[in-house]
């Protein structure tokens, strides 16, 4: 019934399409789906690469068997153990009795914790080889990217990297599989809101993944997420090793929460402000309706963060306050910080934020506003004031310290 796509000689897609959750790990919006990727190597022996969420289980059997026809499977390697990529193994096994399972030693474990599966195994190590016919595949252990089992399978013989969850995205494959069959421009964005909210705290560990592949003469990418990189593998790359090194572009990022419309109007001036002192890329998020996945997408991208809060309740803005909890669980590094705020009666928001940047250890913009109740003609101007010099430090080399402590 199903025509997959081959990917490279003897090597077909055999994922699926998710335009039915609403959100990726119940946490994360998924406004263009998501694929979950996995993938066939038909030779004298014939391995599955990763397999998929078990809500698309019989389809994606269906779409094996159209491969297959009465051959059976004799290798199902996971690279990645998260149940998106996990989730059909036992089901597998029902079809496929006879399969074994590759994997390291951590992999298998989490395999008999989730699925209680523990015969019909193979353990291997960093480096090892599995030979398939033709097909040679080399393991190459990824730790913590993002998960303490992850690994990457490189085929030798067809130069492809199957890369687990790196190097993918958010959104679903519409007819196309291989980047040369269509308009990639939707992933990139997608690819960034991804690495910055599921890998974004492992930067260490991607840089030294990419490292370890910097050897091999990969001429595609198949990740378990997103399209199959043949002709932007460097871009895929590039931007992963950009994001690890948390080397944001020149821009800026105004977030602020408001209950009122006063900050807002503080925001505002700050953008102005930026723009005035010639900063282009400038992104405007407010807390109580941006999804934190895109605010976080776009601090990984730009390297300036200004950040604007009204006092509520003797504390910050709650959303505010959850989004600078996200931010440092993913330890960002490397931003150029500034501040302001607002409030009725007793004022602690400017407060709170100048202790965040501390503790973010962010070069931070030694000026900021507090307006008590309305924004007044002073303060307004020196909103502006305030964009101005953030746009200055953003054009400062980090070995000087203007306008900063």
């Amino acid at each position: 019934m199903y025509s997959n796509t081959e990917i490279a000689k003897e090597i077909y897609y055999v994922g699926v399409n998710d335009r039915i959750k609403h959100k990726f790990e119940n946490m994360l919006p998924l406004p263009h789906g998501v694929s979950y990727n996995s993938y066939l190597i038909t030779d004298d022996k014939i391995a599955l690469i990763d397999t998929v969420d078990v809500c698309y289980s019989e389809i994606f059997i269906d779409k094996i068997k159209s491969q297959l026809a009465d051959r059976t499977i004799d290798y199902l390697i996971i690279n990645h153990m998260e149940p998106d990529h996990s989730g059909s193994i036992s089901f597998i096994r029902k079809y496929y009795p006879n399969i074994t399972v590759v994997g390291n030693k951590k992999t298998l474990e989490m395999l008999e914790g989730y699925y209680g599966i523990d015969d019909n195994t193979l353990e291997i190590t960093d480096g090892e080889t599995l030979s398939l016919g033709r097909h040679q595949l080399q393991f190459h252990l990824t730790p913590m990217v993002h998960w303490p089992e992850t690994m990457m399978t490189f085929d030798v013989t067809e130069n492809v990297l199957f890369s687990g969850d790196a190097f993918g995205c958010f959104g679903t494959l519409d007819g196309g599989v291989i980047d040369t069959q269509m308009n990639t421009d939707k992933y990139w964005d997608e690819m960034i809101r991804y690495y910055a909210n599921i890998v974004g705290k492992y930067g260490s560990p991607v840089q030294k993944a990419l490292q370890k592949l910097t050897p091999l003469d990969i001429k595609i990418i198949c990740s378990t997420h997103g399209p199959v990189w043949k002709e932007q593998v460097s871009k895929a790359v590039d931007i992963y090793d950009r994001m690890s090194r948390y080397e944001g572009k020149e821009g800026a990022v105004v977030v602020y929460g408001s209950m009122y419309g006063n900050t807002e109007q503080m925001a505002e001036a700050v953008a102005q402000g930026l723009v005035t002192g010639g900063v282009r890329n400038v992104v405007m998020h407010n807390v109580s309706k941006s999804d934190a996945s895109d605010i976080l997408r776009d601090i990984f991208k730009y390297k300036g963060l200004v950040i604007g809060c009204p006092t509520y309740c003797n504390e910050l803005h709650p959303e505010i306050d959850s989004l600078l909890k996200k931010i440092e669980i993913r330890a960002i590094k490397k931003r150029e910080f500034a501040y302001f705020g607002s409030f009725s009666w007793a004022g602690v928001a400017n407060k709170k934020l100048a202790e965040f940047g501390e503790k973010m250890k962010w070069r931070t913009v030694n000026f900021t506003v507090e307006e008590k109740m309305g924004l007044k003609e002073n303060n307004y101007q020196s909103c502006i004031q305030l964009g101005k010099k953030v746009a200055e430090l953003l054009k400062t080399p980090e070995t000087s310290e203007p306008a900063c402590h």
